[in-house]
C-alpha cells in the first residue's frame, strides 16, 4: 500500500515543532530518544506514537471507524507496571496514559498486538503472532463480559506477582539507580517543585531535586524527580510535564482524557497520581514503576500475559460510559483473525519507518 504521507523525518520534525509549543524541550533527551529510535523496531516503536497516529487510519481504515471510547493512545507491551494502592496492596495494570485521547477501541488492541509482532521477530516473546492476538482478543472480550476487574496481585494472581515482581527491581539498586541521577542543568519550574512537595510527607521538608531521564515517548519533555529521606527511609516522586496527545493535534478541544481515564476506569486506582497544573505526579519506588520485556522473568506463561494485557486494555476502555454493549457488537461481527491481520500490516509499517530513520 503506498501512504500518501511525509517521510518519518519530515513527520518527526513537524510533531517535535508542535511539541515545542506544548512545553519547553529538553535538548539532549531529544537527541537520546533519536538515538534510541535507531536500536530495534520494537523501541522505535515505543517512541513514534506521533508517527502510528498517522499511519494506523490509512493502513487499518475501516478498523479506525470503530466505535470510540477514551483510549490509552500509546499502547504496548511495556505500558504496564505496578503501583500500590490506598490500602497497600500491590496493583498491576497500565501504567501510562500520557497520551490517552478519544480513539476507536479498536487503535488500542491493534498497537498492543503490533508491540507484540514486534517483539516476536525480535524473539522478546517465544509465541506466535495468531496465539498472541487470540489471547488479547479473548482476554479482552472476557472483562468487556464481566465488567472489568482491577488485578490485585497475590490474592487471586500470584503467577502475575511472580511475572511483576522480580531480582531486577530490588531496593537496593532502584535506590541507588535514583541516587546516582544528575542535577538538573537549569532549576526546576517553581510549578514542577510545588508539586512534588505537595505529594512528600513533609512538603517543607529536605529534599533533591534530580533530573531524570526514562521512557521513549516521553524523551525530550522535562521531567524531574524529588528525592527525600522520611522516618528512615528513601522516598521519591517524579513530575513529567503534561502535554496534549499526539491524537489530538488537529483537535479543537481535547479534553482532560488522561485525567478522565485514570478517574473512571475499572482500576485500584494510584493515590500519589495526579494532573497538576502542567505536570503529571506520581510516586516511584521498587514496585512501583513501569516493567520492560527484558525485566521479566524468562520461564513465564506468555499467553496468560497476553490475556490478561486485553483484559487490562477493557478495563480501561470500561471508563467510557455504555461502550461495552456497543463494543462487544463490534467484536463480534470482526472476522476470527482481524487482529493478527492488522497488527502484521502495522509491524510492516513500522519496520518500513525504522529501516528509513536509521
Amino acid at each position: 500500500m503506498t501512504l500518501r504521507l511525509p517521510d518519518i523525518h519530515a513527520s518527526t520534525r513537524s510533531y517535535e515543532r508542535w511539541l515545542a509549543t506544548q512545553t519547553a524541550i529538553v535538548r539532549r533527551d531529544l537527541s537520546r530518544k533519536h538515538e534510541r529510535m535507531r536500536e530495534s523496531p520494537f523501541v522505535f516503536f515505543r517512541g513514534t506514537f506521533y508517527r502510528w497516529i498517522e499511519v494506523w487510519p490509512l493502513v487499518c481504515r475501516e478498523l479506525a471507524a470503530a466505535p470510540r471510547v477514551v483510549a490509552v493512545g500509546d499502547l504496548h507491551l511495556e505500558n504496564f507496571g505496578t503501583w500500590r494502592d490506598l490500602e497497600g496492596r500491590l496493583i498491576w495494570g497500565v501504567n501510562d496514559v500520557d497520551e490517552a485521547a478519544p480513539l476507536a477501541y479498536t487503535n488500542d488492541l491493534v498497537r498492543l498486538a503490533t508491540s507484540a509482532a514486534l517483539a516476536i521477530h525480535e524473539r522478546h516473546l517465544r509465541l506466535r503472532l495468531r496465539d498472541a492476538c487470540e489471547a488479547i482478543v479473548d482476554g479482552y472480550a472476557a472483562s468487556l463480559d464481566r465488567g472489568g476487574e482491577a488485578f490485585v496481585l497475590a490474592e487471586r494472581h500470584q503467577w502475575l506477582l511472580d511475572v511483576a515482581v522480580n531480582k531486577l527491581r530490588d531496593p537496593r539498586r532502584f535506590w541507588k539507580a535514583m541516587q546516582a541521577l544528575p542535577r538538573p542543568s537549569r532549576p526546576a519550574p517553581d510549578d514542577a517543585k510545588r508539586a512534588l512537595a505537595a505529594l512528600l510527607p513533609d512538603p517543607r521538608g529536605a529534599r533533591d531535586v534530580r533530573h531524570r531521564t526514562a521512557g521513549v515517548g516521553s524523551l525530550g519533555r522535562p521531567r524531574f524527580v524529588a528525592l527525600a529521606e522520611w522516618e528512615g527511609g528513601c522516598l521519591a516522586r517524579e513530575v513529567k510535564a503534561c502535554v496534549r496527545s499526539a491524537a489530538t493535534r488537529q483537535a479543537p478541544s481535547p479534553g482532560a482524557a488522561p485525567a478522565d481515564l485514570i478517574a473512571h476506569a475499572v482500576r485500584a486506582p494510584d493515590p500519589f497520581w495526579a494532573i497538576r497544573g502542567s505536570w503529571i505526579v506520581r510516586r516511584l519506588a521498587p514496585d512501583c514503576s513501569r516493567i520492560e520485556i527484558e525485566d521479566v522473568p524468562r520461564t513465564r506463561d506468555e499467553g496468560k500475559l497476553l490475556r490478561a494485557m486485553g483484559w487490562e486494555t477493557a478495563n480501561m476502555h470500561l471508563a467510557t460510559r455504555r461502550a461495552a454493549s456497543t463494543i462487544a457488537r463490534d467484536l463480534r461481527r470482526r472476522s476470527a483473525r482481524w487482529l493478527e491481520t492488522a497488527a502484521a500490516k502495522m509491524a510492516e509499517a513500522t519496520v518500513a519507518d525504522w529501516n528509513a530513520w536509521r
